[in-house]
């Protein structure tokens, strides 16, 4: 038999049999190997372990407990949810079950919705064809194949997937005893790899994700590569209920929706108004420090904008429908970008006046299907951070890396310690379709951005195909202090749409050139950031960001006239503060301000009012401290002004 060369990534080289199996090849390797792989690269692809190897290559075992191999792994656990359904629930039909965030789903059409008892039964008979280790097998079909099995499947769903790919292409799909899915894998060699899961609730999903189609029932789960894993991360779910944004908005009367307004448009409270304006406060003084001048736009422009933006042509499906005036057609705009690119092109540009940082906090409409609306994070209405840099090439770099160090200024004053950069490429065959075509220009520009990066010492991965239809992008996600992963907000490169609109700046010998556009919005949108900083605070905001900074709370009616010419020094000197004058025990206004989570309490008794002082409690402390009142003033403006975030707030 012939031998082939196996090359691990210590570079050691194995001799082996040519039609080996990656499992095979582990066990020669390292027993250890096989034991704990759940996948493996062949050459930088990545295959089951069940793949047959005929020629040299180049191979890298995947653990289940790095990304890709949980990625895996929560796939892997979706077929064994979606075969446990099959055999408890015969008439179900099956739909798809990707892996998402640490999760996984399935959608399924059945006459009644899952019950929580159904869930138990479901996630038993897991178990069970876990125990069984089922071997999972990869098939390769033809179109026509494909369409016989899962006709004698009577899998409609399926059918209607494997109607849209093409004739020539082969189909995979993946078989564990009697279940058949489709699924271009790869999947784990047999269910015993598949121990530490829970399936976490059902919901209700449209097909597709169409509001048009049929009523799914979605059920949700999550697996994990160790039984210490699983647990810490359903604490972080438990932790994440009590944080979740939409029940402290409610609880902190941050903000509210309201049927008659509308799904997906929020309406903020005073008190969600008050962090809208301390962190338009925060920008606006960031920005004016980097040097960026402030504009605004209307909401509302003729049609025509955005066909020369290429938004109607790339981006109309998450547009509102057109509305017309006058024989005229005009939309509610979706972006700021190509107003700002009329602002720059009103007067003559030289190269002394670039670079040019126009920025605006402007509220954006965007249709998001009414499956998709979640809280704050997914709305239809947002008020974006946004702001465009217009320069010449050589000033580029220095740009684009400001920007990135504002992102990480940001996240030192917000407490955000895990955070990830993402440079989101294009790809190739996407050009004339998802992208503009030119492809020179995306080389150069992805480079001259990598090449940032990598000057800037910022740490970043790589991910093809997801860059904006203009130009290549830097994603940031972070992780609250619980851990839970947000993507907050986005720092793309434009080098085609300046072109279009014909924004132009005379150089220096005299010649007309088109700048480059750096669309930036680093604090995201007020309704995502806030969202995001409600459960990374879990509600305990810092000082400067609370809605209401200090309670001054009496203990009797002795001392009611004092409280108030307490109250009336601290508003006086703009510190957010109520009066309980209330007839109620000390005790209980305490822990009326404790759950409305204020981070001072200012407690006057008897001796407080002789002595002219107050008595401060801060949150998360038992410790109580008499002082005067100026040193109170004193002590709470200077941490306002230093927008201070103390570790026990998150």
């Amino acid at each position: 038999m012939d031998s082939i060369t196996i090359t691990l990534p210590d570079q050691s080289k194995h001799s082996l049999p040519a039609g080996i199996t990656l499992i095979e090849v582990a066990e020669k390797v390292n027993p250890h190997l096989k034991r704990e792989s759940i996948a493996a690269k062949v050459n930088s692809v990545l295959y089951d372990l069940n793949a047959i190897i005929k020629e040299d290559a180049k191979i890298e075992f995947i653990k289940s407990d790095t990304e890709i191999g949980h990625d895996v792994l929560l796939h892997s656990t979706a077929h064994l949810m979606a075969q446990a359904v099959k055999i408890l629930f015969p008439d179900a039909k099956v739909t798809i079950g990707p892996a998402i965030e640490n999760r996984f789903y399935y959608d399924f059409d059945v006459e009644t919705p899952f019950t929580e008892n159904d869930l138990k039964l479901i996630e038993q008979k897991m178990h069970q064809l876990s125990s069984e280790k089922q071997k999972v097998l990869r098939m390769e079909l033809s179109k026509d194949e494909a369409i016989q099995l899962f006709t004698d499947m009577n899998e409609p769903y399926k059918l209607e997937i494997i109607d849209q790919i093409e004739s020539e292409d082969k189909i995979s799909a993946y078989q564990q005893n009697l279940f058949i899915d489709l699924c271009r894998g790869p999947h784990v060699p047999h269910t015993g790899k598949i121990k530490y899961f829970k399936l976490l609730y059902s919901s209700s999903a449209y097909w597709r994700g169409d509001e048009n189609n049929k009523v799914l029932q979605r059920i949700y789960g999550t697996a994990f590569s160790s039984k210490k894993a699983l647990k810490s991360y359903l604490l972080m779910l438990e932790e994440a209920k009590k944080r979740d944004h939409r029940k402290l908005g409610k609880e902190l009367e941050l903000f509210t929706f309201d049927d008659e307004v509308g799904p997906g448009l929020p309406l903020w409270l005073p008190k969600g108004a008050t962090i809208v304006e301390e962190l338009e406060t925060l920008a606006k003084e960031t920005e004016q420090s980097a040097g960026y001048v402030r504009v605004r736009s209307p909401h509302l422009t003729k049609g025509e904008l955005y066909k020369k933006s290429g938004h109607l042509e790339h981006y109309e499906s998450s547009m509102f429908p057109a509305m017309e005036i006058d024989g005229i057609e005009y939309y509610v705009k979706p972006m700021n970008c190509p107003h700002h690119h009329k602002i720059y092109s009103s007067s003559p540009k030289s190269y002394r006046d670039l670079p040019l940082r126009m920025a605006e906090y402007g509220t954006c409409y965007r249709y998001e299907k009414s499956g998709q609306l979640f809280g704050l994070m997914r709305v239809r209405s947002m008020q974006m951070n946004d702001a465009h840099i217009y320069c010449m090439e050589d000033q580029f770099q220095d740009e684009f890396l400001a920007v990135c160090k504002l992102y990480l200024k940001y996240f030192k004053i917000f407490g955000i310690e895990k955070y990830k950069m993402r440079l989101s490429v294009h790809d190739s065959e996407g050009l004339g379709k998802k992208y503009v075509d030119e492809p020179e220009l995306w080389k150069k520009t992805e480079e001259s951005v990598r090449s940032a990066l990598i000057k800037g010492n910022i740490e970043f991965v790589e991910v093809k195909g997801e860059a904006a239809f203009y130009g290549p992008k830097v994603d940031v996600q972070v992780w609250s202090a619980i851990g839970k992963e947000f993507t907050l907000a986005t720092n793309q490169v434009d080098f085609a749409i300046p072109k279009r609109f014909d924004l132009t700046y005379i150089t220096s010998s005299g010649q007309e050139k088109t700048p480059i556009c750096i669309h930036r919005a680093p604090l995201s949108t007020h309704e995502r950031f806030i969202g995001f900083l409600i459960e990374h605070f879990g509600g305990n905001f810092p000082l400067w960001l609370a809605p209401i900074q200090v309670a001054v709370l009496s203990i009797s009616e002795k001392t009611e006239i004092y409280a108030e010419e307490v109250y009336s020094e601290l508003k006086h000197y703009r510190i957010r503060t109520v009066l309980n004058n209330k007839p109620d025990k000390i005790g209980a206004k305490i822990r009326e301000a404790e759950l409305s989570k204020i981070n001072v309490m200012l407690i006057i008794g008897a001796k407080e009012q002789e002595n002219l002082t107050v008595m401060v409690r801060r949150k998360f402390s038992k410790e109580q401290k008499e002082m005067k009142i100026s040193e109170v003033v004193n002590s709470l403006t200077t941490e306002i002004k230093q927008r201070r975030v103390n570790k026990s707030q998150t």
